[in-house]
């Protein structure tokens, strides 16, 4: 050490100081009483939850919290306490920036619905094709379709039907028209899909063929669904992947708390909008 400090031109007094600060910053993580309780509430999840960051782990453990009556925790807690423990999610690479012309999100439910189609490939080499509507305000999956073939015009068809009645019963036509937001699928923009879709209410909206990410809402979703999901569960064939997609789904829409409703479940934000809609005002 003396001679590497003369090598240097620096006192061998101040080499031992930083040295020892530098041990010292490796467990610099400060504790609280409580950390071991919240620790196995965190494990917990991520047993059951394994994509999840900790920004949805703390919305999931304060939804159990307040089932208690127990008072909720700060995210910045679950951080320290994942960072401490090695269980962070791994940083992904960054996405390149890309074009998304106007807003796709409504400030209530049943203004617009978007669809997109998705396919999961199964460990038996089968592939499933899934149709799925979502609404631009409460994020809920209203209603999906699924098929081993491709998913043509009568399969988009059968799902519009089958969204209009989720929100609004056996009716023939809309109260008010919603719109319809999907990409330029084939099944999408034929003629036959067209004139149903304005026969039962809803106004048929396509993305510009130079941004497909006009319809992020639905792109994001498919993201989503693939990573907390489809990655995350046995894919034995598709006869199984069909019948977990309404299990799956219904999942989705009670339990998975989302960045854009404050943390909340679609259903759990449906909820809370109606209780406030519904409140007299004086």
């Amino acid at each position: 050490m003396t001679e590497i400090s003369k090598t240097m031109g620096v006192s061998r007094s101040h080499q031992y100081e930083r040295c020892n600060k530098a041990i010292q910053g490796r467990n610099h993580f400060y504790r609280k009483p409580d950390d071991e309780r919240y620790l196995a509430m965190i494990r917990k999840v991520i047993a059951v939850r394994t994509t999840y960051g900790y920004r949805r782990l703390t919305a999931v453990i304060n939804r159990e919290l307040e089932q208690t009556g127990s008072l909720v925790v700060n995210p910045k807690r679950i951080y320290r306490l994942m960072k401490m423990q090695g269980l962070l999610l791994q940083k992904g690479t960054a996405r390149p920036n890309r074009a998304h012309d106007g807003k796709v999100i409504t400030n209530r439910s049943n203004l617009r619905w978007c669809s997109d189609i998705f396919e999961i490939s199964c460990w038996s080499k089968e592939r499933v094709r899934v149709g799925f509507s979502l609404d631009c305000c409460d994020r809920e999956v209203i209603s999906h379709v699924a098929t081993t073939g491709g998913i043509d015009g009568n399969l988009i068809r059968d799902l519009m039907l089958e969204t209009v009645a989720a929100r609004f019963g056996n009716v023939l036509q809309l109260p008010h028209p919603v719109e319809w937001l999907s990409d330029n699928g084939p099944a999408y923009i034929s003629e036959d899909t067209r004139l149903f879709a304005q026969a039962i209410g809803l106004k048929v909206c396509t993305t510009p063929y130079y941004s497909p990410e006009s319809n992020g809402m639905a792109e994001s979703f498919v993201k989503t669904f693939k990573r907390d999901y489809v990655h995350a569960n046995p894919l034995y064939d598709a006869e199984y992947v069909i019948e977990q997609l309404p299990r799956w789904f219904e999942d989705y829409n009670e339990h998975h708390p989302h960045k854009g409703l404050k943390m909340m479940s679609p259903r759990q934000f449906k909820r809370k909008t109606n209780r406030l809609e519904s409140c007299p005002v004086n």
